[in-house]
């Protein structure tokens, strides 16, 4: 298991990026959502397609439960990521919001150093496309 944290600013308020998070527009191009297992007042649980480095894609399930405005927290249940939990910290910064993601990361088949490159990795790219899409955003 390795230990990440990563952070960033976006360039929007922490508000829009929660009617984000929860709008239909916030995808990703490498995780697809593919079906709902559950979902409650709290958060929910998804089937996904999440796309590896190689291009190829396998199947995960995410747990995530919200805490607006403040955090979200996820959890793998399945697939090659399965145990690692993370969570998402928003701190308003007025006109933008603060994010830190912390947590605990495994990946079948690979050392701690790849585990963190790929990490890191997604996160980036994630980001960047939320900033982006945030901009675009009413």
């Amino acid at each position: 298991m390795v230990h990440i944290k990563d952070e960033g600013v976006f360039d929007a308020p922490v508000e829009k990026i929660w009617r984000y998070i929860n709008d239909d527009e916030h995808s990703h191009s490498a995780v697809k959502v593919t079906g709902t297992r559950d979902q409650t007042e709290k958060g929910l649980t998804l089937d996904l397609e999440v796309k590896n480095p190689d291009g190829s894609t396998h199947m995960e399930a995410w747990k995530m439960t919200m805490n607006p405005p403040t955090s979200m927290y996820t959890e793998v249940l399945s697939g090659p990521m399965k145990g690692s939990k993370h969570t998402h910290t928003y701190t308003p910064m007025g006109p933008k919001t603060k994010v830190v993601v912390e947590g605990e990361f495994v990946a079948q088949g690979m050392d701690d150093a790849s585990i963190k490159k790929e990490v890191l990795g997604m996160l980036e790219m994630v980001f960047n496309e939320d900033n982006a899409n945030l901009q675009k955003f009413k």
